[in-house]
């Protein structure tokens, strides 16, 4: 079982719900709902499921005295199991009642179990102290890496591919988890929706695949973006403009476009970088390798190899720029670029930078 005194993530939590057993206060903190909802599910389960007496207020609302009632009452129909109380958006409630919150964890004047649902969560509070005795803090978002405040994708993607296997019983490829996260994002509650429909088209048991995630949840516009970033960095200018246009008449606007084009292009300055800093370290690498480490897919079978030759084409002198590029692209279509026609302006003018006859070895 894992110390009181540890805040455990949500991941760490829903593997084995049954090393935690319920706590008297169980503070829910961080920015992703979906995971909250689970945990709060496995609570709820742990007090008898949904035929546990269970009370919610919404934390604006609430008032102490209700809440503390609640904690201090036994149910006439509930059995002698202990009633959840649970406080939705709780940051201002417990702004507005940290010494009474304090007091009650330190007299166990309660015989519910508490529940609050928090965005921030500060561990060098009296009350976090004060539940840290007691109590447990279950964090309740994007897992970071150590020390570090970026996320950890290599367990974002761990815990999506078992999550595929224990609830929507598929096998998620590591591939397809891949590119479920470069389509969709961290967002976890659409993520467990796309599995739920991944899993329905991959059969009882089956695989989801990363065709499958291409056709079902990328649906037509993806891939043409995808297209589109792929003509670009081929140096294919007027083949970029000709997608452009068919997006655009779909009603796609090109701040987004931009959005969904700027993931691609930043990993081949990603490539770039961890090239050259090997090159500099006098431990050479090859291309491929470096696009690989950037995030690159090894599928199919001749993609690194495509990407290896759009990274020759487009030149360590342009990739090396796409950051800043990238970055005065967002600020002008934010701003003296914002209209439509504007902004379309700008992605013709980036296509044109990227073409064949404005490469290194074209130029004079």
């Amino acid at each position: 079982m894992a110390k009181k005194s540890e805040s455990i993530h949500a991941f760490e939590y829903l593997a084995a719900p049954g090393d935690y057993p319920p706590a008297p206060t169980t503070v829910l903190y961080g920015d992703t709902p979906f995971l909250k909802r689970l945990v709060l599910t496995e609570i709820q389960e742990k007090l008898g499921g949904e035929d546990a007496p269970c009370s919610e207020y919404e934390g604006d609302q609430a008032e102490w005295r209700d809440v503390a009632d609640e904690l201090c009452t036994v149910s006439l129909f509930g059995g002698d199991g202990p009633r959840l109380v649970v406080v939705r958006e709780a940051d201002n409630f417990v702004t507005r009642f940290r010494s009474r919150l304090e007091d009650d964890l330190a007299a166990k004047r309660q015989r519910g179990v508490l529940v609050l649902e928090v965005s921030t969560w500060a561990s060098n509070t009296k009350l976090y102290q004060a539940v840290d005795k007691s109590g447990q803090h279950i964090e309740c978002r994007p897992p970071l890496k150590a020390g570090k405040k970026t996320v950890d994708m290599a367990k974002v993607k761990s815990w999506l591919r078992e999550w595929s296997k224990s609830r929507h019983q598929a096998t998620l490829s590591a591939e397809a988890a891949d590119l479920l996260l470069e389509i969709k994002g961290q967002e976890f509650g659409l993520l467990d929706q796309e599995l739920a429909k991944l899993a329905l088209f991959a059969g009882p048991k089956g695989t989801i695949t990363p065709e499958l995630v291409r056709d079902v949840v990328g649906g037509w516009k993806t891939k043409s973006v995808w297209d589109l970033v792929d003509k670009a960095a081929e140096g294919q200018a007027a083949e970029a403009i000709l997608q452009l246009d068919r997006l655009m008449q779909a009603s796609e606007e090109p701040i987004a476009l931009l959005a969904m084009m700027a993931a691609t292009l930043r990993r081949y300055a990603v490539a770039t970088r961890i090239f050259a800093d090997a090159e500099a370290a006098g431990r050479p690498t090859t291309l491929r390798n470096a696009l690989e480490q950037a995030g690159f897919r090894k599928w199919p079978a001749e993609a690194l190899g495509e990407a290896e030759a759009r990274l020759k084409q487009l030149g360590r002198e342009r990739t090396s720029q796409f950051s800043r590029w990238l970055l005065d692209l967002d600020l002008a279509m934010k701003g003296s670029h914002s209209e439509t026609d504007r902004a379309r302006l700008l992605l013709e003018m980036l296509f044109l930078r990227l073409s064949k006859e404005l490469g290194p070895r074209r130029r004079r």
